[in-house]
């Protein structure tokens, strides 16, 4: 565990310690002399150092400056971080429902491989962390809103169904990063998933992946597709249309908000992708304040010393 301290101005105190070691070093030194001078052959044999006083005045010498500098660190106000985190994340699910999420590629197709897959991450996120839900196809609209309400999302997320419109990516991406923002002061995660190619919407992808990195929102996108070309339709002239992602686009977009890229080909590796998806977001862990325990040892040490100098049972004559 890594220590740190919110006040570190009070460890300067902790410079009064060889001031008193110094100090302490020249009086021990002027009363050694001073019995040399005045006190028999006897009693200067007792002031040596190396007598049993002489060791058990230096280990109360030293419980009192332990107890000193325990004293000011307690005061730095040290914290250590623990295994849960402080406030969660909120974590957005940007889905893409365009026409390319009805191809069958995907069991029983992609729109509902995504959904299962979505589901399932949100079941394993922490409790403290929010989720909502961006959907897009030829423009972007809220599916549902952030919340801790994990059961509450998995039901708006089975009416999600795919559309028959192009793809959005920029209008999806900037909504989702301004829902992640919409409760303050916690990290904000978008996990972005498209299976095309960005030909609709205000917004362009790389204006959107931008306003991402300037809100300090990490993008983690998944690029959903089969190696194998999808027949997704036909065009006014009846021409073949199929689905293509263009995973580079989606590359750059987690490249330049510091999250990670991850391919999916059918529903097996989607469910592995959305696995790992919860390790990858980093939570800040809870800093607990443990000054008090600085403070309780203080106080033993310091308890020690008086016993020995002054208490019942003293060493010290």
């Amino acid at each position: 565990m890594f220590l740190s301290f919110e006040d570190p101005a009070w460890l300067a105190g902790l410079c009064i310690i060889p001031v008193i070691i110094v100090y302490n070093r020249r009086y021990s030194r002027r009363k050694y002399l001073q019995v040399l001078e005045f006190s028999k052959l006897s009693a200067a044999k007792a002031a040596v150092k190396g007598t049993k006083a002489g060791r058990i005045h230096r280990i109360a010498f030293t419980l009192g400056l332990l107890a000193i500098a325990l004293i000011f660190a307690g005061l730095a106000n040290p914290q250590i971080p623990l295994e849960q985190t402080r406030d969660g994340v909120n974590v957005v699910l940007a889905l893409d429902v365009s026409g390319s999420m009805q191809a069958t590629d995907y069991r029983p197709d992609r729109i509902t491989a995504a959904k299962t897959a979505s589901e399932n991450l949100v079941r394993q996120l922490d409790p403290k962390d929010y989720v909502g839900i961006v959907i897009f196809d030829s423009g972007a609209t809220t599916a549902a809103y952030l919340t801790p309400d994990r059961q509450r999302v998995i039901e708006k997320l089975q009416y999600i169904n795919a559309k028959d419109g192009s793809t959005a990516i920029g209008d999806g991406l900037a909504l989702a990063v301004d829902m992640a923002q919409s409760i303050p002061n916690r990290k904000c995660v978008v996990i972005l998933l498209s299976d095309g190619d960005s030909n609709s919407g205000y917004v362009s992808v790389a204006a959107a992946s931008e306003f991402a990195k300037e809100r300090g929102v990490r993008v983690f996108t998944v690029a959903m597709g089969s190696d194998e070309l999808v027949l997704v339709g036909y065009d006014w002239a009846n021409n073949p249309e199929y689905a293509t992602v263009n995973e580079e686009a989606l590359q750059e977009i987690a490249r330049n908000t510091g999250g990670a890229c991850f391919r999916s080909v059918d529903e097996g590796t989607l469910q592995e992708v959305y696995a790992k998806l919860d390790d990858a977001i980093v939570r800040e862990k809870e800093k607990t304040p443990v000054g008090w325990i600085f403070f309780l040892v203080s106080a033993g040490l310091l308890t020690a010393e008086y016993g020995i100098r002054y208490g019942r049972w003293r060493f010290l004559p």
